[in-house]
């Protein structure tokens, strides 16, 4: 793998600066935003229900990402359907929804394939990602899972949702490298708590980092250089 260098600002553009906790509230939300609105993050991916209130306060200062089907993924097509839709009235400009793992158990790939070209057109021309939740999935799956987020037209194949047994890996971020489509970004998420794992996955090949830790890390550290093979700064 090539050695890269990434300032601290360089990785924050790649983070989807996250707060997804059942628990969360209002003032933790706008916190949220504030930071991801100073530091430039990628986006702040937050739960649908503050969706709008965020995009009333904040409009375009930032990009807003939300989830769909989450975090199980086991309702059912017109369900997602309905919540895409809203999530997009509402001011989301990015959408990450949950597939069904059910149909994926059951080998009913055109059903997946179908559901995320079901999702995909009711997002419009935003963004799509989509959350296989690998920590479930053989290989084969995996593999499998590539080819039908291609077929979907989606814009991204994403490693998680945080929520399940285990997060992020590098090896799957390799795998989807060898087996997605031509244009389907890749979004790492899950487990994600260091500098170290942010440079790692950015070298192996993400566009996207999915962290709740981002900000705090990089917060003082917006000009040093970390490099991939050493993670030395500068």
């Amino acid at each position: 793998m090539a050695v890269m260098s990434y300032t601290g600002r360089d990785i924050l553009k790649h983070v989807d600066h996250t707060l997804l906790k059942a628990t969360a509230d209002w003032a933790a939300i706008q916190q949220l935003v504030e930071e991801a609105v100073e530091f430039e993050t990628a986006s702040v991916c937050i739960p649908p229900s503050y969706v709008k209130p965020v995009y009333e306060k904040y409009g375009e200062e930032v990009t807003i990402c939300t989830v769909i089907g989450f975090p199980l993924g086991y309702m059912t097509t017109a369900a997602k359907v309905a919540e895409t839709k809203q999530a997009v009235a509402d001011g989301a400009s990015e959408i990450d929804m949950v597939i069904n793992l059910g149909m994926v158990k059951n080998g009913h790939y055109a059903n997946v394939v179908e559901e995320i070209k079901a999702i995909k057109a009711a997002c419009g021309k935003k963004v799509l990602k989509v959350i296989i939740e690998t920590c479930y999935l053989t290989e084969a799956e995996k593999i499998a899972l590539c080819q039908a987020v291609t077929d979907g037209g989606a814009d991204f194949i994403k490693t998680s949702t945080g929520f399940g047994t285990a997060g992020a890996t590098l090896d799957d971020v390799l795998l989807f490298k060898k087996h997605i489509g031509a244009g389907v970004k890749i979004k790492a998420a899950g487990g994600i708590r260091s500098i170290e794992d942010m440079v790692a996955y950015l070298t192996a090949g993400c566009d996207r980092i999915g962290a709740s830790a981002a900000v705090g890390l990089l917060t003082n550290r917006l000009d040093e250089t970390f490099k991939s093979d050493t993670m030395s700064e500068k």
